[in-house]
């Protein structure tokens, strides 16, 4: 069995003009939605083998502050330069060669391609994932490279609003 959980980085900040894409920071909102989705996945019991980020630091620090709540060390974050604009089969493809040894894993990036992603490997629908928003499936299979719809279970779709 693999878990793969797909998180859309929290909420981001505009108003620094002079950055690039890749360095816009979270603003106020996304530095308290993803600890607090953190919190969530450890009251679910999640504790992932692997996290996988974008590079861009949203993604990156959102990574490191949901890890934080799942006492995941953020120095074993993996930061994957594909996943920033990727489409749903370069994030496959990141999945697929994930280590067989890990049987958990949070990617973490990008909108629209996260949800085009999901709903690719979903056997029922998702909505468009919001900032901070995660999809959770199980599949039922050996390998990372086996991952596809026909073997998966939709465990959840969550977002912090459900907890405003």
């Amino acid at each position: 069995m693999k878990t793969l959980y797909i998180l859309r980085h929290a909420k981001s900040s505009w108003k620094f003009e002079g950055l690039s894409d890749q360095d816009r920071p979270l603003n106020k909102r996304g530095r308290s939605d993803a600890p607090l989705m953190g919190l969530e996945l450890a009251s679910r019991g999640v504790k992932p083998d692997l996290i996988v980020s974008s590079p861009a630091v949203r993604a990156l620090t959102t990574a490191t502050l949901i890890g934080k709540e799942m006492d995941y060390d953020p120095d074993d974050i993996i930061v994957d330069e594909r996943i920033y604009g990727a489409d749903k089969n370069d994030l496959l493809e990141v999945v697929q060669k994930t280590p067989a040894e890990a049987n958990s894993l949070i990617l973490v990036g990008h909108n629209e391609s996260l949800s085009e992603f999901a709903n690719m490997l979903s056997p029922e629908p998702v909505a468009s994932l919001p900032t901070a928003g995660i999809v959770g499936l199980l599949f039922d299979c050996e390998s990372w490279y086996e991952v596809k719809r026909e073997n998966a279970e939709l465990l959840f779709y969550d977002f912090p609003k459900n907890y405003k």
